[in-house]
């Protein structure tokens, strides 16, 4: 199915969600951010997020997909509209790693593990079962979630150390 003529391709920025059916592939690329991956094997249908921070922290008129709470209620919200029910799916979560290796040791408790705590905790509160994760560490993950086969591609890129320059070197 990969190299099916009709395959779209959906770029989730930060803050962004797509719900769907086969023939789509969901791109994203996580920092400190988390994506929630959804998928349901039966009827191919499969969701992803991009989320930002665990919640907003004060009430809003809409909802907010760079809000782990706000946007798993969207994502709840399509998978009740396409006629499935939440407990048939199955989540797995990336990302939430430390962007800034330096900082690690002076911030106990960075976004990115706030955002992995919000994510189990939405799953453990609506019920679905975690069946894998990808979360934590250091640098970038490139994920690329399939719905048609639930598989997913996933590159996990380590930030390049900065060197000084020796004293008395500038450079040109």
């Amino acid at each position: 199915m990969p190299n099916h003529p009709s395959i779209a391709e959906v770029y989730l920025k930060p803050g962004d969600y797509h719900f769907g059916g086969p023939y789509t592939r969901v791109r994203t690329l996580l920092g400190s951010c988390v994506s929630i991956v959804l998928w349901h094997p039966h009827a191919r249908l499969g969701g992803m997020c991009h989320f930002m921070l665990p919640t907003r922290g004060r009430p809003a008129s809409q909802r907010d997909g760079r809000y782990a709470d706000e946007v798993m209620s969207l994502l709840c919200e399509a998978i009740a509209l396409s006629g499935t029910r939440l407990a048939e799916y199955q989540a797995r979560i990336f990302g939430g790693g430390h962007m800034f290796p330096g900082l690690a040791k002076t911030r106990r408790h960075h976004v990115g593990e706030q955002n992995i705590d919000a994510a189990r905790r939405l799953l453990a509160e609506n019920k679905i079962g975690c069946h894998g994760e990808h979360v934590g560490g250091f640098g970038h993950r490139n994920l690329i979630f399939d719905i048609w086969s639930g598989q997913i591609a996933l590159k996990q890129t380590q930030p390049l150390a900065v060197q000084e320059p020796p004293a008395g070197k500038r450079p040109q």
